[in-house]
């Protein structure tokens, strides 16, 4: 409402006149109680604001001055703030004037009216933690300390500890999320010395496959998948980054390094490759190149989902609740979201090759052999520079018009150089129609140039998934006459080769890439190619056409550029692109023009006939390069990209602009930094003063061994989550892990060493009455295991499962109709691996977001399209009915009744004890035996021997027990 429309409603009502004064009880109060004081009351101060107590209310009020006052102007409406009451009801005109007219008159609160207000006190998340005194006692761990001190003021005992093969059970199932062989639970049972439990527990933490169940953990919240999400859902490759959280857990590396190498890797000196790929933390967003989007509207929806991210995985604080206005319940202004956020927006969306430990070795060498011959050859004629061709055409840069229907709906985004950078949607054939504005007089040739940036794949300078293209025809017209185009030249001749499989087109023609003269050659099916193969690909590239007749424009005509790109295959929904990424187009008027040639002794080299052995003996070193794997990372932009705060979150109302920065609630930056960078921003994260990063980690490592954390609310530590149950030992955890060198290792050990974890998880009906849930933890922890584990537990006590660590995400088995439309957008592709990569762990199960391996999704793992730290547990029909009857849980029971029968015993009896034990580690009971007996008995009567086993197999695997730590 405008300022004139409240005084006009004040002069209605009299009380501009002053014929009668407010009355704080009788009007005021009755609605700061009914509006206000939900959110600024006795129960929640938001922003530290009071408003049922006059010395508190006093900080927003201006007595005698109602427009400076923040509690009239926040009503009102009256500013950049939100107006309140947020997410309310806004006040009649009436409340407001009288609320105004109450502070003009001078605010008159009457003694004993409303709360005595005690001082706000910060909210216990927000400041660092301390280490706490350890509650007296004879525990050699402190955790069990803090637990047996709450337990005894809620009068309860501890449990028992647990048996021990059902310990080792647990102990493994947590450190490496695969259950125990028969043989090492036979060694812990024969193993009666003191240190025989903490043998393995360093046992399990050294396995390669500690890694790989921890490094789960981490890429729920990094929102990992194998796929770009929204419409298309491409398929995307960024093993690469999977595989680094892995071997990162495997060597402990610091958890403070941990986060400071995704979020700023890139950054640090000397940046390794490893450190690049770390930054796909932060690169995990989903793409979306539907068409006709807006990139940059999806490059904030990525933004936004990096900084959720961060909030939830990082601080533990809900901070894109500040991406619209400021935060509801906790004190993070609408400014300070986007403070934050501008540490991250001045990056390119890069994607990089990236090479395995072998292949980095073979590059090295090719490198190397490749630099000793030209080092050779360099010594031959060390005046080479001299003979290299000096560029002498006048070129002019045409900034052109690009008509959008011409593009199929690829976006062409100007680039300051003139140049027009390819993004949004990727056509697989189009032709798109570029308009020079005010083009010169005179026209002779036009060049063509192909450059690099880093959003292209690889850096381009193409849009293929190598980052190369191809240009099918180059075409000119002037009005709607072809002006023909007489010769071409390149800086690059290639001999013909015919397309990639991945550009089928499903035609029968022969499509084919070459030389430069297959532009201009009038055809469909050729095309000038740059695909230089590995190492060299990825380089400008430039071509000129020099026309048959020079262009002499008059005065308004128009000259057109046509660049035909029909040369990607039939589904845009799978990569098969093949177009060009940055375009520059230019024109001259001299004579004689010719592509140049690039300045360096390689390229130069070439050009000599005496070396052609040597050309030719490099040429074959280039042709054994690895192709490497890309990887989508963070690279820090030249130019710092201005950031705005964005109204409402909207990124098409970018209101003033700010600079990095951090929330005042939290630690500050160090003294001295006057420019942050994102490393800065990294290094403030993980401070010692940092008040929630250690505390949300270690909150999420006790969820996972407890099924909840100290504070349940693991994405919130904020006002609105939930109070720890345990709120000492929560800040002693977080201060041991700082103090012991961030190990997440230390952490473990500290925690299955403890009394705490290893009891018995037995409940007795009392104690189910007084903690359902467990949360004082007065017995040891029982739930369903995670999603992953459900199928490497049967894999692993079935004999299938194929142990190897990391490399590129497998295809085990899926119904082919979830990969084709309806049920799919588009086709897809599921290339079923049928040798032992069916039987890797479900951590490398290739993940599609649109379509979930549905195995896993039935058993609640998330899909990636949001950060996850905290993963809801569910029990539904679909999960029986998935471990009966999906085709791998079937393979595993026939490998299990075939492994039964070779390995068990020279008795029934002898081999249901065996199979009973590779599923659930302990020998069974003789009331399991005899029902079991039972069970093979009435099989054996109507199946042959081999499926009589392989039925007792699936009710094995298909215990509560074999899916269940406890």
């Amino acid at each position: 409402m405008q300022r004139g429309c409240l005084v006009a409603l004040m002069l209605s009502l009299g009380v501009a006149k002053g014929v009668e004064k407010s009355d704080f009880v009788h009007d005021i109060a009755p609605i700061l109680a009914r509006s206000c004081q939900s959110c600024h009351g006795a129960k929640m101060q938001m922003g530290g604001l009071r408003l049922d107590a006059r010395a508190a209310a006093m900080k927003v009020i201006r007595p005698g001055d109602a427009d400076s006052s923040e509690l009239y102007k926040r009503i009102a409406g009256i500013g950049p703030q939100a107006r309140m009451p947020m997410g309310g009801k806004p006040l009649s005109a009436a409340e407001i004037a009288l609320i105004r007219n109450w502070i003009a008159e001078g605010a008159v609160w009457p003694d004993g009216v409303g709360a005595v207000a005690a001082e706000v006190k910060p909210h216990w998340a927000y400041v660092a933690p301390r280490r706490p005194a350890v509650p007296g006692g004879k525990s050699a761990n402190p955790i069990d300390a803090f637990v047996q001190a709450r337990l005894a003021k809620e009068g309860l005992r501890p449990s028992g500890a647990a048996e021990k093969a059902t310990l080792l059970r647990r102990l493994s199932l947590d450190l490496t999320g695969l259950p125990p062989a028969v043989a090492e639970v036979d060694a812990f049972l024969a193993d009666k010395s003191p240190r025989a439990y903490a043998r393995q527990v360093e046992r399990l933490l050294a396995s390669p496959h500690y890694g790989e169940k921890w490094g789960r953990w981490w890429l729920d919240a990094a929102r990992y998948a194998d796929s770009d999400g929204y419409e298309k859902d491409k398929q995307r490759q960024v093993w690469f980054f999977r595989d680094w959280v892995m071997q990162s857990l495997n060597r402990d590396l610091p958890y403070d390094r941990f986060l400071i190498e995704q979020i700023a890797g890139d950054l640090l000196p000397n940046a390794t490759q490893d450190q690049r790929v770390a930054t796909g933390f932060l690169r995990n967003s989903m793409i979306n190149e539907e068409g006709g989007i807006d990139p940059e509207q999806f490059r904030m929806e990525a933004m936004f989902d990096r900084m959720d991210a961060l909030g939830k995985a990082v601080l533990g604080v809900t901070v894109n609740c500040a991406q619209c206005h400021t935060h509801k319940y906790d004190p993070i202004k609408h400014d300070d979201y986007y403070r934050l956020f501008a540490f991250l927006n001045n990056t390119y969306e890069s994607s990089i090759a990236v090479y395995t430990p072998a292949e980095q070795v073979k590059r090295a060498q090719i490198l190397a052999q490749i630099a000793a011959i030209e080092s050779d050859l360099q010594k031959r004629m060390p005046n080479w520079a001299d003979s290299v061709r000096q560029e002498k055409t006048r070129w002019t840069v045409m900034r052109p018009d690009v008509d959008d229907i011409s593009t199929g709906g690829q976006r062409y985004l100007p680039q300051e150089d003139g140049s027009l950078l390819a993004a949004g949607y990727a056509p697989t054939k189009h032709t798109v129609k570029l308009t020079l504005k005010d083009p010169p007089a005179r026209i002779t040739a036009f060049r063509l140039e192909l450059l690099n940036h880093p959003d292209l794949p690889m850096g381009g300078p193409g849009r293929s998934l190598d980052g190369t293209g191809a240009l099918t025809e180059f075409e000119v017209q002037v009005g709607s006459a072809k002006v023909k185009v007489a010769s071409a030249t390149a800086d690059i001749r290639l001999p013909e080769k015919e397309l990639a499989a991945i550009f089928f087109d499903k035609s029968k023609k022969r499509r084919v890439t070459g030389p430069i003269e297959y532009a201009i050659d009038g055809k469909d099916e050729t095309a000038w190619g740059i695909d230089v193969g590995p190492g060299r690909q990825n380089v400008p590239r430039q071509a000129v056409f020099v026309l048959e007749k020079p262009i002499e424009a008059a005065a308004g005509a128009t000259v057109t550029v046509l660049i035909k790109q029909n040369h990607g295959g039939w589904n845009s929904d799978d990569n098969q692109n093949n177009n060009l990424g940055r375009v520059r187009l230019s024109v001259t008027s001299d004579e004689g023009a010719v592509a140049a040639q690039q300045q360096s002794f390689s390229n130069w080299r070439t050009t000599v006939p005496e070396w052609a052995a040597e050309n030719s003996r490099i040429d074959a070193l280039w042709k054994e390069y690895p192709a490497g794997t890309s990887q989508l990372v963070m690279a820090e932009r030249e130019s710092r990209r201005p950031t705005h705060v964005l109204e409402r979150g909207d990124f098409l109302q970018p209101k003033n602009l700010v600079t990095p920065g951090v929330p005042a609630f939290l630690n500050p930056l160090p003294a001295g930094v006057t420019q942050p960078t994102r490393l800065d921003f990294a290094r403030w994260l993980t401070a010692r003063e940092a008040p929630t990063t250690a505390r949300a980690a270690v909150n999420r490592v006790w969820q996972a061994y407890f099924g909840t954390g100290l504070t349940a609310t693991s994405e919130d530590l904020g006002r609105q989550g939930e109070p720890p149950s345990h709120p000492e030992l929560l800040d002693w955890l977080a201060v041991e892990f700082m103090e012991r060198g961030w190990s997440l290792k230390q952490l473990h050990r500290q925690i299955v060493t403890s009394d705490t974890y290893r009891q018995s998880s037995n409940v007795t009906a009392e104690l189910l009455e007084r903690d359902p849930a467990n949360r004082l933890l007065a017995r040891g922890p029982r739930f369903r295991v995670e999603a992953e584990s459900v199928r490497d537990i049967a894999l692993a006590a079935s004999g299938l499962l194929n142990p190897q660590v990391g490399g590129p995400s497998v295809y085990p088995p899926a119904p082919d109709f979830l990969f084709q439309p309806p049920v799919s957008y588009g086709p897809k592709n599921w290339n079923e691996n049928k040798d032992d990569q069916r039987y890797r762990r479900a951590l490398y199960t290739f993940r599609y977001r649109s379509v979930p391996y549905p195995m896993l999704q039935t058993f609640d793992a998330p899909n990636g399209d949001a950060s996850c730290v905290r993963r809801s547990r569910s029990n539904t029909p679909l999960q029986a009915l998935t471990t009966l009857n999906e085709p791998l849980f079937l393979e595993a029971a026939r490998a299990l009744a075939e492994r039964t029968l070779r390995d068990g015993g020279p008795s029934d009896a002898a081999r249901i004890g065996y199979a009973f034990r590779r599923c659930v580690a302990r020998a069974p009971t003789d009331a399991e035996l005899a029902e079991l007996m039972a069970l093979l008995k009435q099989q054996q009567a109507r199946l042959d021997r081999t499926q009589a086993w392989t039925m007792l197999a699936r009710v094995l695997l298909n215990l509560d027990e074999t899916i269940t730590k406890e």
